[in-house]
């Protein structure tokens, strides 16, 4: 069945306790650990393997936790983790996501270090004020990126935060130096306008809108952007359920469901949850949108705050 978004398997990522442990047992074996057999390349294998059969249109790897005190480390092992998703992902693309362009550059290039045709990777992320440092290597390796929209700049917006302009104008910035400056597709590029978790999606001060607001706002301004047709919009949807007491998949199907609607089209996901192809719980759903319509108006933030008590009382485990 075909994915109704573009999915980005999130599995192969340092920060995943299961996943975390078993990469610095891969690790700790030296440079050979890659090629020779051992239990933990088993699980790596499985978990590339898993994820395609699933559906993966990218196989994202992330090897950040890695690289906060070696840096080199993980450019190094980012380079060992495209080996493998070349290896073992039957021709699905690998996602490179790290904070560090060092990272990103080194995985990419890896990518395209073959004698085999392989298809375009994902780049995650570029950011306004990093896009010089990777875009131009569009100009020997052909390539999709995300557009993280963030930046160095205080945030001049209600309550502290980017505004949904803001947002907007960091998007179309990123697209015009993509496109004009680098040769860029617009297809070629996803726009993130990142995810909030809702348990801590409470406003600041009065009158400001919730981050989920302005993240669903950012979409629909995007892809309602004429000059900005065939773009696509992507999250890390994962993130939207973290510190909840329970029902977190079915959070992340009703956050995904809701977020479709404004325009999301892609998502870094677990994909043995198969997003999309569920409908989302009623009540999940009913929670989400209450964050989604959270403006700042005293009735729509009142109403959020109630619905997200309630489903903590219900869902909080016994002490």
């Amino acid at each position: 069945m075909e994915n109704p978004i573009i999915s980005i398997g999130e599995s192969v990522h340092a920060s995943i306790p299961k996943t975390g442990k078993v990469m610095k047992e891969l690790c700790a074996l030296g440079t050979a650990a890659y090629t020779q057999p051992s239990d933990a390349l088993d699980y790596i294998k499985s978990t590339i393997e898993n994820q395609v059969a699933d559906g993966a249109d990218y196989i994202a790897v992330n090897v950040d936790a890695f690289g906060e005190d070696e840096p080199a480390l993980a450019v190094n092992l980012m380079v060992e983790y495209v080996r493998l998703v070349r290896k073992w992902s039957k021709g699905v693309p690998v996602c490179i996501d790290s904070s560090n362009d060092n990272v990103l550059a080194a995985g990419l290039k890896e990518w395209f270090n073959t004698d085999r045709d392989v298809r375009p990777p994902l780049i995650n992320s570029i950011k306004v004020y990093t896009a010089d440092n990777i875009m131009p290597l569009k100009k020997k390796y052909d390539f999709s990126f995300i557009g993280l929209l963030v930046t160095e700049d205080k945030p001049t917006g209600p309550g502290g935060s980017h505004s949904v302009d803001e947002l907007f104008a960091l998007a179309k910035k990123l697209f015009a130096k993509a496109v004009n400056e680098y040769g860029f597709g617009p297809e070629q590029i996803f726009f993130d306008s990142t995810v909030f978790p809702l348990a801590i999606d409470m406003p600041m001060e009065p009158g400001v809108a919730g981050y989920t607001y302005r993240a669903f706002e950012t979409i629909k301004q995007i892809k309602s952007d004429p000059a900005m047709k065939n773009v696509h919009c992507s999250l890390g949807i994962s993130n939207c359920c973290r510190d909840l007491p329970g029902r977190k998949i079915g959070i992340c199907r009703a956050y995904l469901a809701k977020a479709a609607e404004y325009g999301l089209d892609a998502g870094i996901v677990n994909v043995s949850h198969h997003y999309g192809r569920v409908p989302p719980d009623p009540q999940l759903y009913e929670l989400v949108s209450a964050f989604a319509n959270m403006d700042g108006s005293p009735e729509k933030t009142g109403q959020a705050m109630k619905l997200m008590s309630q489903f903590c009382a219900a869902n909080r485990k016994p002490g």
